[in-house]
């Protein structure tokens, strides 16, 4: 009967081990920046949407025809309602 384990030098093992525990720590400062980046960037999301604000326009005008419509100075169009004797 033949056993197939294999012995490895302990100076190799612990070769292995120091350099896991390096590429460990690597990889905690990878993510670590990852998510400095990840917030940094959500940060500088919200400061740049928050630089816009929502506009309202009212607008009052009288049609004789029943229609009202607004083409504001983005080109949107509103249609609206006569309030009137249509």
């Amino acid at each position: 009967m033949q056993s197939d384990v294999v012995m490895i030098p302990y100076y190799a093992h612990e070769g292995e081990m120091a350099r896991a525990e390096r590429m460990n720590k690597r990889l905690w400062i990878v993510i670590l920046v990852l998510i400095i980046c990840l917030v940094g960037t959500n940060a500088g999301w919200i400061v740049y949407e928050s630089q816009f604000t929502d506009e309202v326009v009212t607008v009052e005008q009288d049609s004789e025809t029943g229609t009202n419509n607004y083409i504001g100075h983005d080109g949107e169009i509103s249609y609206g309602e006569t309030k009137g004797n249509n």
